[in-house]
């Protein structure tokens, strides 16, 4: 997805941080005031902002064909199906938690051969409220009928974290390259570098 946002941006690369930035920005506002649109309008809309900043001619179905079809065609990381597989073995529950709209996780997940390893997809459209509004998480945990400090989540970014922790839920970061958690947010319970070495660390008696 990142080729086709920088073709779009006139294949601006530098601008690529401000577009992910501005449609996380963008989505706090949605939840703030209460207007919800999916996070594919939120992206599409971030897009064609950076554009007019930026003074790039950027057409609404341009915007649209840079994001929406690429973003269901993600690939996972290299270490997540194994990941998966070995939590599954060991018996966890394992579900999904998006800001992005269910259908479009399903053809994700479906496109990059996660769907076996998935007992439940979550999306926030149905609660209206983007990550990390605590409350997400809150509904998230009634969903699966557990209490929220029964829960544990997995992210790679730092917002994520922040907002499970405030919830009460347990969390733990993947430190990604170029992903770092925020300073003033509580701790996650663990951090790690690849999916597939979480099931070791829940193992750990």
């Amino acid at each position: 997805m990142k080729t086709s946002v920088s073709q779009a941006l006139g294949g601006r690369d530098d601008l690529l941080p401000l577009w992910f930035s501005t449609m996380l920005h963008h989505s706090l506002v949605e939840s703030a005031t209460q207007n919800h649109h999916t996070f594919g309008e939120v992206g599409v809309a971030a897009l064609m902002m950076v554009a007019e900043i930026n003074k790039i001619e950027l057409s609404q179905d341009e915007a649209k064909k840079a994001i929406i079809t690429p973003l269901r065609s993600l690939p996972p990381h290299p270490d997540v199906i194994a990941g998966l597989k070995k939590l599954k073995d060991q018996g966890y529950t394992l579900v999904s938690l998006t800001n992005s709209s269910l259908k479009g996780v399903q053809t994700q997940f479906k496109n990059a051969k996660l769907d076996p390893y998935f007992d439940k997809s979550l999306s926030v459209d149905d609660v209206k409220l983007y990550k990390p509004h605590t409350k997400t998480y809150e509904w998230a945990a009634q969903q699966m009928d557990i209490e929220v400090d029964e829960g544990l989540l997995v992210a790679a970014h730092g917002w994520d974290i922040a907002g499970a922790k405030a919830a009460g839920m347990h969390a733990v970061f993947i430190a990604r390259p170029g992903k770092v958690l925020y300073p003033l947010a509580e701790k996650p319970d663990a951090i790690i570098h690849k999916l597939n070495e979480l099931p070791d660390l829940l193992a750990k008696p």
